[in-house]
Parts: C-alpha cells; sequence; structure tokens
C-alpha cells in the first residue's frame, strides 16, 4: 500500500476533535530548547515521481560487492543463495504468517520451525535448540543469563576471542541485568582454565574465534564440569560445522551463534537467526519457544509448541526471556537451504570454503612482508602488515577489491597493521591473485 498524506481538511477535523486550533498547540508542551532549528530548512514535499527519480539517482550510486572480490567476513558471510530459498519463502502463507499461537492453523509454520530445531541440534551436537533468536550476539547474552539461572552464580568469562560486537552486547545487557563480566584481551595467550573461580558461571568461547583460529577445547569443557561451570560456544560460521566436529562432541553445554550464512544474504547487516541450543537438561531454563511433535486424536502427525517460556506467552516474572522477536522466515531460508544440500553438500560446500582459504594463505605466503597469525583456519585468517591496514583498505576498495577488514576497526587503537580476510566458495581463484597483487604493490610504493 502505497503512503497517501492527509489533506488539509482531514488534518483539520483531526484536529478539531481531539480539541487544539493546529499541529503547533498539539506540541506545545515540548520545551522549545529541545527543538532543531535545522528541520525548518527542510526542503517542501515533492510528487512521488520526483522522489523515485532522486532515490534512483542514490542508489546509481551504490557499488554492490559482488562487483568485484570481496573478503569480508568477520561474522556475516557472503554465499551463495539457491534461487529456490528466495522463491519459497516469498509464498503467501510464509511471509504473511504470524505468531503459531493456534496449533491447527499453523501446522505450516510449526513444522519448518520442528525442521529447524532438528537441523540446528544435529548440526551443533547437542540434544535440544529452539526455534531461533533474535540475532547471534543476543543469543550468547541469552546464554549467560540461562547459565546464570542454572548455577545460581553471576559472573561469566568471555574469550578474547569472542566477536568484540558480541563481547560489547553483553556488556551493555551487564549494566541492567546486575550480572558481571570477566572480558579477556583479545589475541592473547589465554589460560581460561586458570581463571575459573567457584562464582563463575560461565565461559564464553568461540569457535573458530574471530581471528579465524580454531581451537580444541576438550580439556577446558572437562574443567568446567569439574568446577560446575557452563561452557558456552558461539558459532558466528555455521557453514563450518560441515567440517569442523560439533561443538556438543567436544563438551560444550551451550552452542549459540549466527546462522545467516544459510538461505540469508549479508544485507547491511540484518536481519540474521539466532541459534541456540543445549543439553537437555537445561531445557526448563532455555530461553525462546520450542516446537514439538504429536499426534491428533486420529493418529495423525502434527506439531504444537510445546514450550513457550518467553514473556510473551507467560507472566513475565516467569519469563526466561524477555525477546519476543524469533526471526521466523529467516529461519525458513536457513531451512530450505540446508534441506537443498543435505548432509553431503554440506559437506562439500565446507570443503569448497577451506580449499579457497587454503588458496588464500599460499597466495599470501608468497607476498614478502605479509605474515600469516593463523596456525589454524576454516575460510577466515588474520595477516599482519608492515603498515597500517586500513589506509591500503580504503586503497584497494577504489580499485574495486573489498580486501577484507582492519582489525583496528572493531579493536580501536589496537592491531593497526593486522587485517581479517574470509573467502567463501564465491571467491575465484582470480579474485585471490587479484587481491595478492593489490596488496603486493600497495607494499612496494608504499616503501
Amino acid at each position: 500500500m502505497r503512503y497517501l498524506a492527509h489533506t488539509p481538511a482531514i488534518r483539520k477535523e483531526m484536529l478539531s476533535t481531539i480539541g487544539v486550533n493546529s499541529v503547533d498547540e498539539l506540541f506545545k508542551d515540548v520545551p522549545k530548547a529541545v527543538l532543531n532549528p535545522a528541520i525548518q530548512d527542510l526542503p517542501d514535499h515533492q510528487s512521488e515521481w520526483a522522489v523515485e527519480t532522486h532515490f534512483k539517482k542514490l542508489a546509481n550510486q551504490i557499488r554492490q560487492a559482488s562487483d568485484g572480490p570481496f573478503f569480508v567476513g568477520g561474522g556475516l558471510y557472503r554465499h551463495h543463495i539457491p534461487a529456490a530459498v528466495d522463491h519459497l519463502i516469498q509464498r503467501g502463507e510464509f511471509l504473511t504468517s504470524y505468531t503459531p499461537y493456534q496449533p491447527e492453523i499453523s501446522q505450516g509454520t510449526l513444522q519448518y520451525l520442528f525442521e529447524f530445531q532438528t537441523q540446528v541440534a544435529e548440526l551443533t551436537g547437542m540434544d535440544i535448540a529452539n526455534a531461533s533468536l533474535y540475532d547471534g550476539a543476543t543469543a550468547m547474552v541469552e546464554a549467560i543469563m540461562m547459565a546464570q539461572r542454572v548455577t545460581g552464580r553471576k559472573t561469566s568469562l568471555i574469550s578474547g576471542g569472542v566477536h568484540p560486537h558480541y563481547r560489547e552486547t553483553a556488556q551493555t545487557y551487564a549494566r541492567f541485568a546486575n550480572f558481571t563480566l570477566d572480558c579477556l584481551d583479545p589475541q592473547k595467550d589465554e589460560d581460561l582454565k586458570s581463571k575459573l573461580t567457584p562464582e563463575t558461571a560461565t565461559v564464553v568461547i568461540q569457535y573458530p574465534n574471530f581471528f579465524g583460529e580454531i581451537e580444541d577445547f576438550r580439556e577446558l569443557a572437562q574443567t568446567c564440569q569439574t568446577n560446575g561451570t557452563l561452557l558456552v560456544v558461539v558459532v558466528n560460521e555455521i557453514i563450518s560445522l560441515g567440517l569442523l566436529e560439533a561443538p556438543g562432541q567436544l563438551g560444550a553445554d551451550v552452542v549459540v551463534g549466527e546462522g545467516q550464512s544459510l538461505g540469508n544474504g549479508m544485507n547491511f547487516g540484518g536481519p540474521t537467526v539466532g541459534i541456540f541450543a543445549c543439553r537437555e537438561k537445561f531445557i526448563r531454563q532455555m530461553p525462546g519457544r520450542i516446537v514439538g511433535e504429536t499426534t491428533d486424536k486420529e493418529g495423525k502427525r502434527g506439531w504444537v509448541l510445546t514450550l513457550s517460556t518467553r514473556e510473551q506467552h507467560i507472566r513475565r516474572e516467569k519469563a526466561t526471556s524477555n525477546i519476543c522477536t524469533n526471526s521466523g522466515l529467516c529461519v525458513l531460508g536457513f531451512t530450505i537451504h540446508l534441506s537443498l544440500l543435505g548432509a553431503v553438500g554440506l559437506e562439500r560446500l565446507a570443503k569448497l570454503n577451506h580449499q579457497q582459504a587454503i588458496r588464500l594463505k599460499e597466495s599470501l605466503e608468497t607476498i614478502k612482508d605479509v605474515k600469516i597469525l593463523n596456525q589454524t583456519f576454516f575460510n577466515e585468517l588474520t595477516i599482519e602488515l608492515p603498515a597500517q591496514s586500513e589506509p591500503m583498505v580504503e586503497t584497494l576498495a577504489e580499485q574495486g577489491i573489498i580486501a577484507g577488514i582492519p582489525i583496528s576497526r572493531v579493536y580501536p587503537g589496537q592491531f593497526p597493521n593486522q587485517l581479517l580476510l574470509a573467502v567463501t566458495e564465491l571467491t575465484t581463484d582470480a579474485d585471490i591473485k587479484m587481491l595478492c597483487q593489490s596488496i603486493d604493490s600497495y607494499l612496494q610504493g608504499a616503501k
């Protein structure tokens, strides 16, 4: 539906109905000191086609990431999305559906949520998964708060390898939810086991971590279990679980993360899919909602909301979470994409990603003065340059090469020479060659 502005006659009638003579009188209680005088200089309204023309000109100035070599990751990743995904999620029964309060008329929605839960549980190696949360960062915070309910403790330890935006989200929550965070410095040798105390509710790590490193956390998991501490594992790149051992098999108590890579574009940062899975013994403390399978009185298979522990469904004081948004349509995209891939397809996709990362590493090794910092990696790695990385990234962007994320952008004042690079199945050998040649030329010219 297009927006149609009110006519002067309609405005006059509305003002008269509420008992004021003008719009200014309606807002007379707003202090003049807070009014912005610059608003008075806004241009007058324009016709619809004039506005369309103006925005088309603005749109033509945008250069799409797909127009050239693209090496940005850092929590969101550019993968191929099958055409079937967008086609199916735009069907009316999916695109316009709402919260499935009435199972008898919501079987389609409940079924795909059930399938999503099953997929996430199998990917993560956990007993049970919920029907999604808002995004990876808030899912991590929900895991921290769940661990506090389970353990009765108020302190959480966050590894320096956890995504900085996730850490910041947790710090914001901590200010208002009355819990303590111990956030370790990034890229430092960590001995998380020695930092556990009887007050530690949870330890949070990332797998692979923000810098692309893959760590075996089995010993940490055993130490956490002995200490009565829950181990929360964050997975930013869900495709990695097509090759890496499932976190649940390594001892994780809770697995959270971001499912954007399956069925969802980068979309300027959202919307995305929050993943949450845990051991069955924690099910009553799991945030969000869980869809379960049942049978009707005729014995036919069906689905219902088995647990709904968020405040949208129950009394606020009884709720495990106040997030009332799960990313339903994004979940459907995830489920369709993974269903199309299947287990074999996901493994092949993961191998393609890792294969291209190996080729990137080998090409970078030929550039003098470029140091690769990773001992292990999946499809993302960190390099160190002899000069600051941000000016180089800006220069290459002008040449149409999106050359990764300068670490100093997410950790201001730290690691000015480091650069985070990600590849996917969409990264070609020609892209890698162009990036490495451009980095080499830039460094040679900077001498």
